[in-house]
């Protein structure tokens, strides 16, 4: 090799070493920077993290990332079918359970029956909500929510086919337990599912709303066709089976597509979440305990006042049959309209104040029902007790939403609907046993003593901000709610 060549040779690799050593300094240059870099940068660094990033650098987990859109009753755009199948099944449920007290006065002379042994009727859903509460969530792993849209809207059909035969009063019993299986499913499972939409106190206003809105029309029908038109009281079961039916074809039409590895794959575990059944997680959670409790006495007031109204307006304030009827609905004309109306105003107020401000106007108005035996003041005063009580399942159901984990939502909110719906059957049943012997009169004291119980109950709640979206929470916000 010749003098020049060696020469150029080294010469090159000098020039190369020269360039690597300038690139390897600019790049140690480049990380000293970023060591060195501003605060608003590390932020949005940390703001660009993937959803498991971001879960694995906290301890606690709520909900997903907040890059997920959150779903809407109208988008995408099957959800307006869905919402509208929703809707319907809440006005069954509502007409079901409004159905009580229009047909009461008259199980009693047809079966031949007193108050405690007609009450079953009140406590035979309390083993299916019960039921319901338990398995809710394993019918959403295995079957996702086509398996609610053919179990809740079934199980009603076949209970309203045997109660419209109008069997031995045992049968009677049984089918209202199948009832009540399939209201506690769809109950739990709509509350779940809109709980965590975009605006979900306002969309879970109409959707109860709906359920009032069964209320209105349930004892209003049953009241005309047996009291009017002189039909037996099983008669109003007939159209009940149409209205289930058609769910049921509606249910399975929009909700086909939702099966359970569908469900299972938008519901997963985040890294920090223990396996094992989300059923006992949630019930490890006092959040879910304290809603369930609530919603148990919450629908125990709407239920007594409004299946044993009829009865209390016939004998301790002597009105007709068809003006007692006309009172129940007016209960339920006032639920609907403050599910709609304060829907939108106890957001704006702070859920938690708004429902203790609620529960405190609901006393004063059944003080006056109570206590002022005129026709006209009964007939308003339990329209705007109706109205403020209105809000407080949905409130209930979006407390849940904000304070319950993401994973635990179907799991803990669904238990705790269906455990708060058979507040339904208990409280009613008990308010019957003691009406056989005390009088029906009793009614008013018991419900006083629950609205005050919903209110302590109301008020264990941990506080959660005014007007927060479920959106809010779809970070990891580890202790902050005392979990």
């Amino acid at each position: 090799m010749t003098f020049s060549s060696t020469f150029k040779q080294h010469s090159s690799e000098g020039t190369l070493n020269s360039a690597s050593l300038e690139k390897q300094g600019a790049k140690d240059a480049v990380a000293q920077d970023h060591q060195h870099e501003s605060p608003a940068l590390d932020e949005k660094a940390a703001s660009e993290e993937t959803p498991v990033q971001a879960q694995k650098n906290v301890s606690t987990a709520t909900t997903l990332d907040e890059s997920t859109p959150l779903q809407q009753w109208n988008h995408p755009t099957i959800n307006v079918g869905r919402s509208m199948v929703a809707f319907y099944g809440l006005v069954i449920m509502g007409a079901n359970d409004a159905a009580y007290g229009a047909v009461i006065p008259y199980l009693e002379t047809y079966y031949n029956i007193n108050y405690t042994i007609v009450s079953l009727i009140f406590l035979a859903p309390f083993l299916g909500y019960t039921a319901s509460a338990f398995t809710n969530n394993q019918v959403h792993m295995r079957w996702g929510q086509r398996g609610i849209a053919f179990l809740g809207p079934g199980c009603r059909t076949v209970a309203y086919v045997m109660i419209s035969l109008h069997p031995p009063y045992p049968v009677l019993v049984i089918a209202y337990v199948i009832a009540g299986y399939g209201n506690g499913l769809e109950d739990s499972a709509w509350n779940a599912w809109m709980g965590n939409m975009k605006n979900a106190t306002e969309v879970l206003g109409f959707l109860h709303g709906a359920y009032g809105l069964g209320g209105i029309l349930s004892p209003l029908i049953a009241t005309t066709m047996i009291a009017k038109a002189g039909y037996q009281w099983y008669t109003f079961y007939y159209i009940m089976i149409g209205a289930a039916t058609l769910e049921l074809i509606a249910a399975l039409t929009f909700f086909w597509t939702e099966n359970g590895k569908k469900f299972r794959d938008d519901h997963p575990r985040s890294d920090d979440d223990k396996e094992g059944s989300r059923t006992l997680e949630a019930l490890k959670s006092h959040i879910m305990w304290i809603c369930a409790f609530f919603l148990l006495v919450y629908v125990g007031i709407e239920v007594s006042l409004g299946g044993w109204i009829v009865v209390f307006m016939i004998n301790i304030r002597q009105v007709t049959p068809f003006l007692a009827g006309i009172c129940a609905t007016c209960f339920w004309v006032g639920i609907t309209l403050g599910r709609i109306v304060l829907g939108f105003v106890t957001p704006r107020i702070g859920d938690k104040l708004a429902i203790l401000i609620y529960l405190a106007l609901a006393t004063a108005l059944h003080l006056l029902f109570y206590l002022v035996p005129s026709i006209p003041v009964s007939f308003v005063a339990v329209t705007l007790e109706g109205f403020l009580l209105g809000p407080l399942f949905p409130a209930a159901v979006v407390a849940a939403t904000k304070l319950l984990p993401a994973h635990l939502h179907v799991a803990g909110i669904g238990f705790a609907a269906a455990f708060g719906a058979s507040g339904a059957c208990i409280l009613p049943f008990a308010v019957g046993a003691i009406a056989s012997a005390k009088g029906v009169q009793v009614l008013m004291p018991i419900v006083l003593a629950l609205i005050v119980g919903c209110a302590a109950i109301w008020s264990l709640l941990p506080n959660f901000k005014k007007g927060q979206e479920v959106r809010s929470l779809r970070r990891r916000v580890g202790g902050v709610f005392g979990r």
